[in-house]
């Protein structure tokens, strides 16, 4: 997993054996953060997709927080890769896109 914030840039690698989650549980960590850090849904429709969840939590907790908490590190990507199947996503804090 690859984490951009402008010209500061963070990879997580899951060591072999650490698998990300089951989908129902990453998405339960990810709404769980979402609150936690107080996010704001980046579209009026009501309905927050994962990747709007997963960029809009990585804006909220920045590069230091990333940085800092390795245990948070870790479960975030565990996260990002259980959610969305697959196994490499790039999150771009600061333009609020993900891909795979």
């Amino acid at each position: 997993m690859r984490l951009v914030f402008g010209p500061e840039e963070l990879t997580v690698n899951l060591p072999d054996h650490d698998s990300p989650w089951a989908p129902d549980v990453a998405r339960r960590w990810l709404d769980e953060q979402f609150i936690a850090n107080d996010c704001e849904p980046l579209r009026a429709l009501g309905k927050v997709l994962v990747a709007d969840k997963l960029a809009a939590i990585a804006r909220a907790v920045g590069w230091r927080g990333f940085h800092d908490d390795e245990n948070f590190r870790q479960d975030y990507a565990r996260a990002a890769a259980g959610a969305l199947a697959r196994p490499m996503v790039k999150v771009d804090a600061e333009a609020g896109l993900v891909t795979f």
